[in-house]
């Protein structure tokens, strides 16, 4: 995907130097816009480079700062201004203004000529578009069609900067919901990873962003991958009010042909992270002992094992209408806590007393027991397994 930074990097934009909004450099860049008045600002779209002289701009008011702004509201990508006779220097309010907001600003000093400013840019966003798709067919053969692409598939991947013999994982991020769609978090994303990662291939298939990740090329090694999930929650939840999104991660794996297994495994973090609305879950090595049960391959006898346990209790609730089964899981996850399940429930503290002795009689167990406990949460992690099989 073309971005700022990638024409900050790259050597065929040399009449261009980013002065302001340096970390704003992950914005997409999909098209360029000649703009010579605040007139024409309604024509610019989201992710258009903005170009402007000044030959119509009023020197001696904040015409320039106030069209830096218009254009920022209009989510343009960032804005080149070709420094010479109209605009003679840029003023610190649009360098202020920009780095506030991470804004790009460019200066193109007046030797170079717009034309040909716009047709390097044209060529820039087409070679850059065919360089999404190939790295996205890659990532996607990878993921879903490896027998078929075996053979090619190492060339393919150390050609894109994933050299053969890497450790290589793959990272999901969804979001929670049919109604939200993961695009509306992928320059989010996509910009922390960019952070962390020297490299990486981006994939998105159906409302799954996903990203092949390589072990060698973590810039951040020291900075654990929670705090860096954590970083974009809580943006998330900053601009929202709530958090709609799941990020699940599935372990290394040096061969290729079980990188699609490391999909598979963030798939199953997010599924347990849902599962019990846990947001601290990031890691298919976290997720403890649903790993051994999901290894066990006497179904029957998990089905056994759980319904000696739970099954007298969901039989009352079916027969009375009560909901004992899940207000057991609450009991178990919060260990017997009274005053946080009746926080969690939204219950007084008498009303979890009287169901904590309903269950006990109903189940002839004693709740306080560890051992009682323990054998309640395997029956609920088999349940869970079950049903993610």
């Amino acid at each position: 995907m073309g971005t700022i930074r990638k024409i900050v990097e790259g050597v065929q934009f040399p009449m261009l130097t980013l002065v302001a909004g340096h970390s704003g450099t992950y914005r997409r860049v999909t098209g360029i816009n000649v703009v010579e008045s605040s007139d024409l600002i309604m024509f610019c779209r989201p992710n258009e480079l903005v170009v402007t002289t000044g030959i119509h701009l009023d020197a001696q008011q904040d015409s320039l700062e106030q069209l830096v702004k218009q254009a920022y509201t209009k989510k343009v990508a960032g804005f080149i201004i070709n420094t010479g006779p109209f605009i003679p220097n840029i003023p610190e309010a649009v360098i202020s203004f920009a780095n506030q907001h991470d804004f790009p600003i460019f200066q193109m000093p007046w030797n170079y000529r717009i034309a040909d400013l716009l047709k390097t840019t044209f060529q820039f966003i087409a070679n850059h578009h065919q360089e999404l798709s190939i790295e996205e067919k890659v990532l996607f053969n990878l993921l879903f069609h490896f027998k078929q692409n075996a053979n090619t598939m190492k060339d393919q991947l150390a050609q894109l900067g994933f050299p053969q013999g890497r450790e290589l994982a793959i990272i999901t991020c969804t979001t929670i919901g049919s109604q939200a769609a993961i695009d509306r978090y992928e320059v989010m994303i996509q910009f922390a990873f960019q952070n962390r990662y020297q490299r990486f291939l981006k994939l998105k298939h159906k409302n799954h962003l996903i990203f092949l990740i390589d072990k060698a090329q973590i810039n951040t090694p020291n900075i654990p991958f929670s705090k860096v999930v954590e970083e974009i929650y809580e943006k998330i939840t900053l601009k929202n009010g709530y958090l709609d999104i799941i990020i699940g991660k599935g372990n290394f794996h040096k061969e290729l042909e079980n990188v699609r297994k490391s999909y598979d495994e963030s798939l199953t973090v997010i599924h347990f992270a849902q599962l019990h609305n846990n947001r601290y879950l990031y890691k298919y090595k976290e997720i403890g002992a649903y790993k051994i049960l999901m290894a066990v391959k006497n179904q029957p006898l998990m089905k056994s094992f759980s319904q000696d346990i739970l099954g007298q209790l969901y039989r009352y609730d079916e027969l009375h209408g009560t909901d004992y089964v899940p207000f057991l899981r609450i009991f178990v996850e919060e260990n017997g806590s009274t005053s946080r399940i009746s926080e969690r429930q939204f219950i007084h503290r008498n009303t979890v007393l009287y169901k904590i002795k309903k269950i006990e009689m109903l189940l002839d167990m004693d709740l306080s027991n560890p051992f009682t406990k323990t054998n309640l949460y395997i029956a609920f992690l088999i349940e869970d397994v079950l049903m993610h099989q």
